[in-house]
């Protein structure tokens, strides 16, 4: 199978689940999106307007809130056991957004449109309760510390957890005899690794931020090469999103965060965010009478860590991400290397999202071994290699400290995933899985036909620039929306109950705070650890 022998471990965890009692024992884990994207006039800038009233009360509303910038809308859907609900879903939020959008777009890419440098760019707005402030300069502070235009990125974010069911035979392949919460975040864990070991691929297969607009690097260094006015690339990227120009940032080089396991993770994640960084002392917390960020820490709270994929807990009011993990074990895993496909309306499609799932399952059934500080230098560097020329004829990547050919290792993976997508498939003659591995594999067979590819020759052939051909496709999907069949009636009127109800539930927060701004946030930090 490999030269490094075949995975032992991995096989007969395999072979557990396909013998086992429990049928589909793989099938109806929970799937949900998170779908960002800018919103942009009719000429391609950003917009500058409010967020819709009519989308609701973006600090409230469970479906539609925003990113970064006042203008990144982002989607969220509940989590569905059948990703045909989840993406018929997006589909219809997709609807009730366009119909209240205006002249307005939603730019179809990843890498955002003309900008016109940090000034252009709008911090997002949640009202004026303390939680509403907390959040706006959380981003103001994002904003000192690595300026505006990386926060105008957009992605794609899968979460995803295991069926109940799955759990008691995952146990039972590993010899365990009890399926506890211990055991199941332990589990999670051991996947976040194979995940840092194995999520180039996902770059690979679906990046689709090869090039951009020359606005997005004005004033900064960096190696593009032009392809035509306004627009430079990379000649065999494929997520210049994901490489060391987006969120592969090196402002955040002296963060290391274990993934070993959960007492691991928290610590470090809580050092983070506890440990005051020189740089950061000096922008200023508040200055003036003004915040300029939360405080001066290495990281101000914990999701500013930038990582391709969190563990997940739902969590209280007021509790901290760590405060839950620790309270009752990982719930979901958040897949945030995905570029937004701009070959698609609502940014993803079924086929992505079926890979995602078994791949989620390849990485937990591997063996997992805890990651050193040297592997974890390869395996960083192998994703940045991946998002800034994984389409480079004969790239090797290393693994175990040696060089091995992307290829041959990427068809190993696909090899192992195909008894996975079996089991996925149990009971369904169209083989949703098997050919969603199918189409994977021939990317992998023939580079043109990944996404970046795809991407950059529609760019060369049309002669656009960036902007006008991601203005083109921005059009083509509204105009995809607004043409659709008959929106569903009572998902429209639930979506329009919800922002206003969000409007409602917005004041009564707003109403109900009884303490200042700086006391709220020395009580909120004092909560930390």
């Amino acid at each position: 199978m490999s030269d490094f022998g075949i995975d032992r471990a991995f096989e007969r965890r395999l072979a557990t689940l396909v013998n086992a009692r429990e049928r589909g024992v793989l099938q109806g884990g929970l799937k949900g999106v998170e779908r960002e994207a800018l919103r942009v006039t009719p000429d391609g800038t950003l917009a500058q307007t409010p967020h819709p009233p009519a989308l609701g009360s973006t600090l409230t509303n469970e479906y539609i809130t925003t990113d970064y910038s006042e203008a990144l809308i982002e989607l969220v859907t509940p989590a569905f056991a059948e990703s045909w609900q989840l993406l018929q879903f997006l589909c219809d939020l997709h609807q009730f957004v366009y119909r209240h959008l205006g002249e307005e777009l939603l730019w179809a890419t990843s890498m955002p449109c003309i900008l016109h440098g940090d000034d252009s760019i709008p911090v997002a707005h949640y009202g004026r309760s303390n939680i509403g402030r907390m959040k706006e300069v959380y981003r103001i502070g994002l904003g000192y510390r690595y300026g505006r235009t990386m926060q105008a990125i957009a992605g794609v974010h899968f979460n995803y957890s295991f069926p109940a069911k799955f759990w008691p035979v995952l146990a039972e392949a590993h010899r365990r005899h009890d399926c506890s919460q211990d055991f199941i975040s332990e589990r999670y864990f051991a996947l976040l690794r194979n995940y840092r070991r194995y999520g180039w691929l996902i770059l690979y297969l679906f990046g689709n931020s090869p090039a951009l607009c020359s606005s997005f690097v004005a004033g900064r260094p960096h190696t593009l090469r032009e392809l035509s006015p306004g627009t430079l690339y990379e000649p065999y990227a494929t997520s210049l999103r994901m490489s060391d120009l987006g969120y592969r940032n090196k402002s955040q080089a002296d963060v290391h965060i274990s993934m070993n396991s959960l007492e691991e993770y928290v610590r470090d994640l809580s050092a983070a965010v506890s440990t005051p960084h020189p740089e950061y002392q000096q922008i200023g917390v508040k200055v003036n009478g003004e915040y300029r960020q939360l405080n001066a820490n290495l990281l101000q709270i914990e999701n500013e860590y930038y990582s391709s994929i969190r563990p997940k807990r739902v969590t209280h009011s007021g509790e901290h991400p760590t405060q839950a993990l620790l309270r009752g074990g990982v719930e979901y895993v958040e897949f945030r290397a995905l570029d937004v496909s701009s070959f698609d309306p609502v940014g993803v499609n079924q086929h992505k999202l079926r890979f995602i799932e078994a791949f989620a399952a390849l990485c937990i059934l591997k063996e997992s071994a805890p990651i050193g500080a040297s592997e974890q230098v390869d395996l960083d560097e192998n994703h940045a290699i991946v998002a800034q020329r994984g389409r480079e004829p004969g790239l090797k990547l290393k693994r175990h400290h040696r060089l091995v050919d992307l290829r041959q290792w990427a068809l190993e993976l696909i090899d192992s995933m195909r008894g996975i997508c079996e089991l996925l498939d149990e009971g369904d003659a169209q083989r949703p899985y098997g050919a969603a591995l199918e189409l994977q594999e021939a990317k992998i067979h023939d580079v043109a036909l990944t996404p970046s590819a795809r991407y950059l020759a529609e760019l060369e052939a049309s002669g656009e620039s960036f902007a006008q051909s991601t203005l083109r496709m921005s059009r083509l999907h509204k105009a995809y929306f607004l043409d659709l069949y008959s929106p569903d009636a009572q998902r429209m009127e639930a979506f329009a109950a919800e922002a206003a109800e969000s409007h409602a539930r917005q004041e009564a927060i707003e109403r109900a705070d009884r303490m200042s701004f700086d006391e709220y946030l020395a009580q909120y930090f004092s909560r930390a650890g």
